[in-house]
C-alpha cells in the first residue's frame, strides 16, 4: 500500500512541530496509509526506519545513525533529569560540534520493536524524538514512564481526497466521488482506489475497486503478522459490524489476534474494525462472494436478535439496536448512520454553559431547512426554557459543539415545547394512552460523520425512553424516518416555520417487545429474514397455543407486540390464534389443512390429549404428524409478523 497523496498538511505539521517543542519525546499515531511518514518528513529531520531491523539489534545508536555514536544524551525519563545541558543546543543536541534537530523514528509497532525502542530510550535518545505507530505507544507494554506525548494524525478533508484524486488523473465526477466515500480520509486508501480505476473498474464497480484497495490493505498489515486465517476472519468481521467469539466461530487465539491488528477496536459487543477499512473490507468480500456474505450477515442478525430478546439492560439493548440498523445493509440506514470514516465527535446532554453555542447551531438548523429566523427562534426559546439539557450536543475532538438535537420528554410539563410542531397529534401523545417517551424537534450537523453520532445518540435515548415522537418539516428527515419503519401520523395544520411546507409527525416504539418486530420489519433484507424471523416466532406461538385455556394467559407473550389489532391484549391474541388455526385448517392448500387440523385437534380442543393420540386419529404417521404440526406453527408466526 504505497502512496502518501499531493496534498499539503500544514495545520498537521505545525500542530506536530508545537508538540515536539513543548514535550520533546512525541508518538505520532495514525491508522495505515494516513500520511503519517509523509508528515513527519515535512520535519526536515533524520529519518529511522525500523521495518526491516531485527528488534533485538535495534541500539541507541539507530536513533542518528550518521553520527556514529551510540550516546546522545542521557535518559529523559518521566521526572528524571532530561539531557545534560552542556551537550544541548537551543535547536537540538550537540554530538562533536554537529547539531541534531530532531530525530523521526518510523515502524515503531510490529512484533518486538516497541519494547526493544523502549530499552533503547532506556539508555539515550536525543532531545527531540518522533516516534511514529499505527496504535498509541502509551497502550503498549514498556511506555508507562517515558513520558510519551501522543499526536493524532487525523483523516484528510473530503474536499482534499476530491483535489487528490484529480491530481492523480481520474477525471469523472463519479469516480472521484466513489474514491472520497471509500478512502474515508485515508490518502493511501485513495491511491489504491485510483489505481482501481485505472486498472479498468468503474466508479459502477464499488466492489472490484474496493478488492484492489482491500488487496493493499492486507499488504500493509503483513506488518503485524496477522496471517491468512486471520485476514479472512477480519473481513468476516467487517460484514457483522461487531463480533464476539460464536459470531465469528472463531477461539480465544484468533480473537487476540484479530484484537492486535491496528484496524481493530474493542466494542461493547466484540471486537470491530475501524472505518474506512470495515467499509472496504465488506464491499470487497460482498464482491467477492456475494452469497457468503449474505448468509454471514444473516447469521449474524439472527444471533443480534437472540441476544436483544434476552437482554434486560437499556444500554446493552440499545447497542444491539444500533447493531441490527446495521445488519438489515440498508444503504439509506448505512449512510445516515454509518458513514465510512472514523471520527472524535462525542455526544452528551449540553450544559448552561452551551446556551449560546445552542442558539447559533439552531440558527444554522433553520437556515438549512429554509425556515422563518423568527420562528424558529421563538421555538428554541420554548425549548431552551426547559433547560439546557433539553440539547444533545455533538462535540468534535477539542470539545467544540458542532451538532445538536433537541430532546424533550414527552408529558403535561413540556406540552408548551411540543404543542406547537404537533397540534391535532398532541393529545394522543401528551395525554393520552401513548403518552411518554421522548419528542425530537431538531437535528442538525453539517459534518455527515457527526450527524450520525447525533442520529446513534438519539436512538440510544429512544431506547431508554420507549418511544420517539417526531415532528419534521424537512424531506430527508421525512424520508429517513419512513426508512426507519416509524408510524407516520400526517402533516400538522399549520405552516409552522414558514418555509412552505407544515412539519409531518411520526412515531416509533422502542419498548422491549416491540424492538425485534420493529427490526424485522427494516431493511431490503427483511424479505431475505423473513424466514429466520418466523423461525424465531415458533416457540412462542407454541407456548401461547398451549396457553389457550388459561384465562390469565398469555399476558406476557411476546406475540403481543405483533398482534394487528388496536387493543394487543392477552384475551386478543387467544382469539387470534384460535381465528388462525381455523383458518389454515380450512385452507385450500391440502398441506396447510392438514397443519391447521394438527393445531385445532392438539391445541383447542375441549381435553387434552397427547401428539401420539392426534395422529392417530388424524392417520397420520409420527414423522408426517410431527412436520404437519411445525409447518402449523410455522405459519401462523408468518402471519402474526406480516400482520404487523
Amino acid at each position: 500500500m504505497t502512496g502518501h497523496g499531493n496534498v499539503p498538511r500544514t495545520a498537521e505539521t505545525e500542530r506536530l512541530r508545537r508538540a515536539l517543542d513543548t514535550h520533546g519525546l512525541v508518538n505520532l499515531t495514525g491508522p495505515p496509509g494516513a500520511g503519517k511518514s509523509a508528515l513527519a518528513g515535512e520535519l526536515g529531520w533524520k529519518h529511522v526506519d525500523l521495518e526491516h531491523l531485527d528488534p533485538k539489534q535495534l541500539g541507541p545508536e539507530h536513533l542518528a545513525p550518521d553520527l556514529g555514536t551510540p550516546d546522545l544524551g542521557a535518559p529523559h525519563m518521566a521526572g528524571g533529569a532530561g539531557p545534560d545541558p552542556a551537550a544541548c543546543a537551543d535547536d537540538g543536541v550537540a554530538v562533536d560540534g554537529v547539531v541534531v534537530d530532531g530525530v523521526v523514528v518510523d515502524g515503531v509497532d510490529g512484533p518486538g520493536r516497541a519494547a526493544a525502542l523502549s530499552a533503547a530510550l532506556g539508555r539515550a535518545r536525543p532531545r527531540r524524538l518522533l516516534l511514529i505507530s499505527r496504535r498509541p505507544l502509551p497502550a503498549q507494554d514498556g511506555w508507562a514512564g517515558h513520558g510519551v506525548h501522543t499526536v493524532r494524525l487525523p483523516p484528510l478533508p473530503d474536499e482534499d481526497v476530491d483535489r487528490l484524486a484529480g491530481a492523480a488523473g481520474i477525471g469523472d465526477p463519479g469516480a472521484r466521488a466513489l474514491v472520497v466515500r471509500l478512502a474515508g480520509g485515508v490518502p493511501a486508501l485513495a491511491h489504491a482506489a485510483c489505481r482501481a480505476l485505472h486498472a479498468g473498474a468503474t466508479a459502477a464497480d464499488p466492489g472490484a475497486v474496493a478488492d484492489r484497495m482491500a488487496d493493499e490493505l492486507t499488504d500493509r498489515l503483513a506488518r503485524e503478522r496477522p496471517g491468512g486465517r486471520t485476514l479472512h476472519a477480519l473481513r468476516l468481521l467487517a460484514t457483522v459490524g461487531a463480533g464476539d467469539e460464536h459470531l465469528l466461530s472463531a477461539g480465544p487465539g484468533l480473537i487476540t489476534r484479530l484484537g492486535s491488528l491496528s484496524v481493530v477496536r474493542g466494542t461493547a459487543l466484540g471486537l470491530t474494525v475501524a472505518e474506512p477499512f470495515r467499509t472496504v473490507l465488506e464491499t470487497a468480500y460482498h464482491w467477492r462472494r456475494p452469497l457468503a456474505h449474505h448468509t454471514v450477515r444473516s447469521r449474524a442478525a439472527a444471533y443480534r436478535h437472540t441476544l436483544l430478546q434476552r437482554s434486560e439492560d437499556p444500554s446493552g439493548r440499545a447497542e444491539l439496536v444500533r447493531q441490527g440498523l446495521f445488519l438489515t445493509g440498508d444503504p439509506a440506514l448505512r449512510s445516515a448512520l454509518f458513514p465510512p470514516a472514523e471520527s472524535s465527535v462525542t455526544v452528551g446532554a449540553a450544559t448552561p454553559d452551551d446556551t449560546d453555542a445552542i442558539c447559533v447551531l439552531m440558527r444554522r438548523w433553520a437556515e438549512r431547512g429554509g425556515f422563518d429566523r423568527v420562528r424558529a427562534d421563538r421555538i428554541t426559546e420554548r425549548w431552551l426554557a426547559h433547560g439546557p439539557s433539553a440539547f444533545r450536543l455533538a462535540r468534535d475532538g477539542d470539545g467544540r459543539a458542532i451538532g445538536l438535537a433537541s430532546l424533550l420528554p414527552v408529558g403535561d410539563g413540556t406540552s408548551g415545547g411540543v404543542d406547537q410542531l404537533l397540534q391535532q397529534h398532541a393529545e394522543q401523545f401528551v395525554t393520552g394512552r401513548r403518552t411518554g417517551g421522548l419528542f425530537l424537534g431538531a437535528a442538525y450537523a453539517p459534518d455527515p460523520v457527526a450527524h450520525s453520532r447525533v442520529l446513534g445518540d438519539i436512538l440510544e435515548r429512544s431506547v431508554h425512553a420507549g418511544r420517539l415522537v417526531v415532528s419534521t418539516a424537512t424531506d430527508d428527515y421525512q424520508r429517513l424516518v419512513r426508512v426507519l419503519g416509524f408510524q407516520v401520523h400526517g402533516a400538522v395544520r399549520d405552516d409552522v416555520f414558514r418555509c412552505g411546507r407544515p412539519p409531518e409527525v411520526s412515531s416509533n416504539v422502542f419498548t422491549p417487545a416491540a424492538l425485534g418486530p420493529w427490526l424485522d420489519r427494516l431493511g431490503p433484507a427483511a424479505a431475505a429474514n423473513a424466514q429466520a424471523a418466523d423461525e424465531r416466532l415458533v416457540p412462542e406461538v407454541a407456548r401461547a397455543l398451549a396457553r389457550l385455556g388459561d384465562p390469565a394467559g398469555p399476558v406476557d407473550s411476546a406475540l403481543l407486540a405483533y398482534l394487528p389489532t388496536p387493543t394487543p391484549t392477552p384475551a386478543a391474541l387467544r382469539r387470534w390464534l384460535r381465528d388462525a388455526a381455523h383458518d389454515l385448517a380450512t385452507g385450500d392448500d391440502a398441506a396447510d389443512a392438514e397443519a391447521g387440523a394438527v393445531l385445532c385437534a392438539y391445541y383447542l380442543g375441549r381435553s387434552p390429549v397427547t401428539h401420539h393420540q392426534v395422529a392417530g386419529r388424524l392417520h397420520l404417521g409420527r414423522a408426517t404428524y410431527f412436520r404437519r404440526h411445525r409447518r402449523g406453527l410455522l405459519a401462523l408466526a408468518a402471519r402474526l409478523r406480516a400482520g404487523a
